[in-house]
């Protein structure tokens, strides 16, 4: 059975069980998935502004890993670790203890309603984006000329923020 590789994001501003701060909860989730999945190699973790209403700040990170699992039983395995560390459904921009986003993956695009890769906000986000182009610089996505390096600089120009 072949591996594909992805490159998943990892998102937290809001402690869980015994992780006190996000980065901890990033750092255990991290842990947890490479009891399923084979990690090639995580990015630093970074403290960002969060996104819509919430006040509290997130801790970001990115990952490849490398897993016989199609899409859809991935998008599974990730829901499953976010349920693990207390995540419910709720505002779509509220608090969180984990978020956990494929962004990429080496079997090119995927496009149906509960999953769509690459992430449609992937280009527009550079919490995203600065992680990810620190592991995964060259990888272009599908059916376009851009490299994640691309993206990083293209938005980078736009807006210094990370």
């Amino acid at each position: 059975m072949s591996a594909f590789r992805y490159a998943v994001a990892l998102g937290s501003n809001r402690a869980s069980g015994a992780h006190r701060l996000p980065q901890h909860v990033l750092e255990a989730a991290i842990d947890q998935l490479s009891g399923h999945v084979t990690l090639i190699v995580a990015s630093r973790l970074i403290e960002t502004a969060a996104l819509g209403p919430s006040a509290r700040r997130f801790a970001n990170g990115a990952i490849l890993i490398e897993t016989p699992l199609a899409p859809p039983a991935l998008l599974a395995l990730l829901k499953a670790t976010e349920r693990a560390f207390g995540r419910r459904p709720g505002r779509r921009w509220g608090t969180r203890p984990l978020d956990l986003d494929i962004l990429l993956w080496s079997g090119g695009r995927v496009r149906r309603r509960a999953l769509k890769i690459p992430h449609p906000a992937l280009a527009e986000r550079l919490f995203v984006l600065a992680p990810l182009a620190e592991i995964a610089s060259d990888w272009r996505l599908p059916r376009t000329p851009f490299s994640v390096r691309h993206l990083k600089a293209r938005l980078t120009r736009r807006s210094p923020r990370a």
